[in-house]
């Protein structure tokens, strides 16, 4: 059995907050191609311009599917409206944290934390929750966290 039919019919979702760090929307664009891959549907749950950033980088669609607001998504997931596979947390600030720790007192699940940033040590220093953490020191430039979600998500999805 592939990978694909194993997570056929998962969901996973994309928590972005404020997009200030530049390698955010990018690295969830290839996170969603790599889930996608994988066979499983990504959502995108952020605010306001977190969302835009995400679709008008891919305005016809090719990976971006359901874009939802970060709130209605903690208020579906609290009213139990919504089930998700996997939540990947983006985190750059301690806001991003806060998120990450809710998500997981209200789902009880294993909450895949993505940290970067200048001071991403610091951030996942913080997290006193248990999580996966996929964590690089990436502001500008992708490739450190490229390259650690090339090396842990294909455990992370098998895995979870």
């Amino acid at each position: 059995m592939t990978s694909e039919n194993r997570n056929e019919g998962k969901s996973a979702v994309l928590v972005l907050g404020c997009p200030q760090v530049p390698v955010q929307t990018g690295i969830a664009l290839y996170l969603i191609s790599l889930l996608k891959k994988k066979g499983v549907k990504a959502v995108v749950a952020g605010n306001r311009a977190a969302r835009l950033l995400v679709e008008v980088s891919d305005p016809e669609r090719h990976y971006v599917g359901e874009v939802m607001d970060i709130d209605r998504y903690i208020g579906d997931i609290a009213e139990k409206n919504r089930h998700f596979d996997y939540h990947f947390v983006f985190i750059h600030n301690d806001a991003g944290v806060s998120y990450a720790a809710t998500v997981q007192a209200l789902t009880g699940t294993t909450v895949i934390a993505i940290i970067y940033g200048e001071h991403f040590q610091e951030m996942a220093d913080m997290i006193e929750f248990p999580c996966e953490k996929i964590a690089a020191k990436a502001v500008h430039n992708p490739m450190p966290l490229k390259n650690k979600l090339d090396e842990v998500l294909p455990w992370v999805v098998s895995n979870l």
